[in-house]
């Protein structure tokens, strides 16, 4: 089942400076995202960015939600196609680069899905890049984006 309305999807973002002083090289990156179901996390920036590597990124976040709107949208197609579906992982890579502006980012997302099917009713190749092909059309979050996602095998 799709939604046919408008849906709004809420995050309340909060960064304290602390006793540090707010000189570049010094002042803490650490950051609390606060989703609207209740749940909480610290992220930062990159560690290239004086980030804390220890704490999600914002373009680790990125990847991962073009990931994970993936997986969704794959798990729902074949469901519907009747596959039973085991295990899906994935491990996409984003590269951070320059545009076609000069300006920095995710320019491209490669996913690369290993997925465990079981039962008698097993996906052919054609199947299997028909449902990719589908998830990456009907994604949320590609469809918000500019960045370039492929599926690789």
């Amino acid at each position: 089942m799709y939604l046919t309305g408008m849906s709004e999807h809420k995050v309340t973002l909060t960064w304290q400076r602390g006793d540090t002083p707010f000189e570049y090289q010094k002042y803490s990156r650490d950051h609390t995202w606060k989703f609207d179901g209740g749940h909480e996390m610290t992220a930062s920036a990159a560690p290239a960015y004086l980030g804390n590597p220890a704490n999600t990124d914002p373009e680790e976040a990125f990847v991962a939600s073009l990931s994970s709107c993936h997986m969704l949208t794959f798990l729902a197609v074949a469901c519907k196609k009747k596959f039973v579906m085991d295990e899906y992982t994935d491990e996409a890579v984003g590269h951070m680069e320059k545009n076609e502006n000069g300006k920095m980012a995710i320019t491209r997302v490669e996913l690369h899905p290993k997925i465990t099917f079981s039962g008698e009713k097993q996906p052919t190749e054609q199947e299997l890049d028909e449902m990719h092909h589908f998830a990456h059309t009907e994604c949320f979050i590609a469809n918000s984006v500019k960045t370039k996602v492929t599926v690789e095998k």
